[in-house]
């Protein structure tokens, strides 16, 4: 059945528009944040490794990808924002709950985001400084850092950033910002790889990475892995959808997101490729958990030649896929209040932006500088909207988005645009796969349910 188009449209405007190419970079951009580069190198190693990487490619493929194809049709034929997309797709007006809440998903995540980028752009100054390196303790030196008022300067910093590319919008914002930070991300890249892989000892961080032992794994780590391999493609949290309204209508479906997976899947693998062998030539344990990046990798920069520049590189990397997460986080809200307040960008870039820093102050207050945001609940200000966000409204969004698809929206063949073959294995997936497991990580993610190995 064919959908009536809607009389309001975010793309609208030939300036609020993707070309093909520049589709495709942004929703890598937003793939590849610091998710796969803090993230992915330390739950691959608490859960043995390559076996685990293998998990997340399978992972990707047959859930991540058929639901990125869902996102990306909803909203290039609703071409309204995250809230508005399922609506004006043709589906169930209750539908439009989901759709908020994968507004109120990135505006939360942008709260804390922020928080950790602010943090890479500090750790890169002092590292081409030479300042980070000039004590051993970097715990204390982390713990010093966060405990203080200078993050808040670094999240300001990062966030009028992140405005200023957003506000000169779709076309002369985001895709002219990512046609030049991915081809800088994949540089810095190749020149960290290329530095791990010529360390001492390198070869068994190589090994411990690319090399399976299956019985490492458990259903736990399956669990996670699918979990990951669902926030790194960032589904579940209105921008796939709100970057399909404004994606071009001629664009394949199909191959755009397969561009997205492959994109997202060797930024992982690469980013393997720079922790895993830098960690094992300093003896670092690969399961070292978050603290990774900004406790333990200071460490083997600090006994590594010429280890301010390449600790210098490897925090501008991170700064560089945080702001390309930054950037994309932010357009889901600023879209939806330009399409319900019926404002222009600027002032609704300005307005989200305000908003995003007054809910960003409780988590800043809560490394210690405040008892009262510090341990509420028994987790800290920061934790609970990372849980709340990313345990529980991604994964909500991800099933609302498998049943719409699955079960309520006659108008998916069309919008897929899929060969009727693919098209067949795409809606199994969408029934009967992806649901149960989208219910599975959300019973997991928030804590209900617990695997024994």
């Amino acid at each position: 059945m064919k959908q009536q188009q809607p009389q309001h449209s975010l793309a609208s405007d030939k300036t609020e528009r993707f070309s093909s190419r520049g589709f495709i970079l942004a929703a890598i951009g937003s793939s590849v944040g610091l998710g796969n580069m803090w993230k992915f190198p330390y739950i691959t190693g608490e859960n043995g490794g390559a076996a685990f990487f293998l998990l997340f490619i399978l992972c990707l493929v047959l859930v991540g990808l058929p639901v990125l194809v869902a996102e990306l049709s909803i909203g290039r034929t609703g071409r309204g924002s995250a809230a508005s997309s399922y609506s004006k797709a043709g589906g169930p007006k209750a539908f439009r709950f989901f759709g908020l809440l994968q507004v109120l998903a990135p505006f939360l995540i942008l709260s804390f985001y922020f928080i950790i980028a602010g943090w890479t752009v500090h750790y890169a100054v002092l590292s081409f400084s030479g300042e980070l390196f000039q004590s051993t303790d970097f715990d204390g030196q982390f713990g010093g850092f966060v405990s203080g008022y200078m993050p808040l300067v670094w999240h300001v910093v990062v966030m009028a950033l992140t405005a200023l590319i957003v506000i000169k919008g779709i076309a002369g914002g985001i895709e002219k910002f990512n046609k030049v930070l991915i081809p800088a991300l994949i540089v810095l890249l190749i020149i960290l790889m290329i530095r791990a892989l010529t360390l001492p000892g390198a070869a068994e961080g190589v090994s411990f990475f690319l090399k399976p032992d299956f019985s490492r794994l458990s259903a736990e780590a399956a669990l996670v892995a699918l979990g990951h391999a669902f926030f790194s493609l960032s589904l579940g949290m209105g921008i796939m959808l709100t970057f399909g309204a404004y994606m071009d209508k001629r664009q394949s479906m199909g191959s755009a997101s397969a561009a997205i997976g492959a994109g997202d899947l060797i930024y992982a693998f690469i980013a393997g490729l720079i922790v895993f062998p830098t960690i094992a030539s300093f003896g670092i344990a690969p399961d070292s958990g978050p603290s990774l990046v900004f406790k333990a990798l200071p460490a083997a920069f600090s006994a590594m030649p010429l280890g301010s520049f390449f600790g210098g590189l490897f925090f501008i990397l991170l700064a560089f896929a945080a702001l390309t997460s930054t950037v994309s986080l932010l357009e889901v809200p600023v879209s939806y209040t330009m399409e319900r307040l019926r404002m222009k960008r600027t002032p609704a870039v300005l307005l989200v932006s305000a908003l995003v820093l007054l809910v960003s102050l409780p988590s800043l207050l809560s490394f210690g500088l405040s008892e009262l945001f510090t341990n509420p609940g028994g987790k800290s200000f920061f934790d609970w909207l990372d849980f709340i966000a990313s345990n529980v409204l991604l994964p909500i969004g991800g099933l609302a988005t498998t049943i719409y698809v699955g079960y309520f929206w006659k108008g998916a063949s069309e919008a897929a645009g899929l060969r009727a073959g693919w098209f067949k294995i795409w809606l199994f997936m969408m029934r009967y796969v992806a649901p149960v497991l989208m219910l599975l990580v959300l019973l997991h993610s928030s804590g209900i349910l617990t695997l024994n190995d």
